[in-house]
């Protein structure tokens, strides 16, 4: 059970294993887009599935834009680019992901987040949760640029910054790319500007142990999201991606903890929203090679953990499967900390 007097808004149900599951779409290496594939072809299906969620009650409707990268489309072929879509004609693709979440968001309540993967969900095969980059993007300022030149992509989006309410930076495995995303947003001008959308950052933690793949500590996390970084936009929110929900316990009370050490050392002007979205899965593991959730031959249930969180956050966005799992009491409104 999870026990907060913060509000709690549910995150859409994972668009990825949604379609796999319920629309029997099966994803090979012809699709080096992934779920983004849909905004080239069978985008009703792309329509459908989000309204899903938005009828199920989601707050927050993350676009189909996860796998977007100029690499990934580069590896895309169509009939009218058999060798690859160019840079100069990924535009529209990125505005049809905005015009399908808004269409299937029409008749609810849901706001709208733009889904941003790491560098690694542009490999082949991926390394969300590996962060073992290539030789071209292993350092910061290569993944500065490159997250950079992504966004400025989006820009070219028509009214982008009043379509969405938040952007998602998501499944970030290494510590440098945490101080990237953030340098990147400020330099692109996301996020920044007075009623702009919010941003959030969420890392990945599919070890056992509670660092991130490149070792570094929630300490190191926490402060590499909310310490001081003169290029760098301050984010609305933090938290946990694609990890196995029983971490979760853990892996919040470390986060508190660091963000209540960070804020005595230096005074947060407002305090984070915690998003926590773990695997919709019970135990399985994601083969990045086979594009398929595969059962561990020793793989144990996870059991329904317990969470009890003081008032260090302002809010929680939260996926429904870690909903179901946690349970949750919200005794009364948030009161952060200045």
């Amino acid at each position: 059970m999870l026990t907060t007097m913060a509000p709690i808004h549910i995150l859409d149900g994972g668009l990825g294993t949604s379609l796999e599951d319920k629309y029997g779409v099966k994803f090979n290496h012809s699709q080096p887009l992934w779920s983004s594939h849909f905004l080239i072809e069978n985008q009703d299906t792309l329509l459908s599935c989000q309204r899903d969620f938005v009828e199920a009650g989601a707050d927050v409707l993350l676009t189909a834009t996860y796998q977007v990268s100029i690499e990934s489309f580069a590896r895309t072929k169509t009939p009218d680019f058999p060798n690859g879509i160019p840079k100069d004609s990924i535009t529209p693709y990125l505005t049809r992901a905005v015009d399908i979440a808004e269409q299937a968001s029409k008749h609810g309540t849901a706001e709208l987040a733009l889904s941003l993967g790491p560098y690694g969900a542009s490999m082949v095969p991926g390394q969300e949760y590996g962060g073992k980059y290539d030789a071209e993007h292993d350092t910061e300022e290569s993944l500065y640029q490159w997250h950079l030149e992504r966004l400025r992509l989006f820009a070219a989006v028509e009214k982008l910054e009043k379509r969405v309410q938040y952007i998602a930076f998501e499944t970030l495995p290494r510590l440098d790319e945490i101080r990237a995303v953030r340098r990147a947003a400020q330099a692109a001008g996301v996020s920044t500007r007075e009623g702009g959308p919010c941003l959030w950052i969420s890392c990945v933690f599919p070890a056992e142990t509670e660092n991130l793949p490149d070792g570094s500590t929630i300490d190191q996390v926490v402060e590499a999201m909310l310490g001081r970084l003169g290029d760098g936009c301050m984010p609305w929110g933090i938290g946990v991606n694609c990890t196995k929900i029983h971490k979760l316990p853990g892996l919040i009370q470390k986060f508190e903890h660091a963000v209540r050490k960070l804020h005595i050392v230096d005074p947060l002007h407002n305090m984070p929203t915690l998003v926590l979205y773990p695997d919709g899965t019970n135990g399985e593991v994601y083969n990045t090679t086979t594009k398929r959730w595969e059962k561990p031959n020793d793989l144990v249930e996870d059991t329904q953990p317990k969470v009890s969180t003081s008032e260090i956050f302002r809010m929680f966005a939260i996926h429904p499967e870690c909903f179901a799992h946690l349970h949750y009491r919200n005794p009364g409104k948030c009161s952060s900390l200045e």
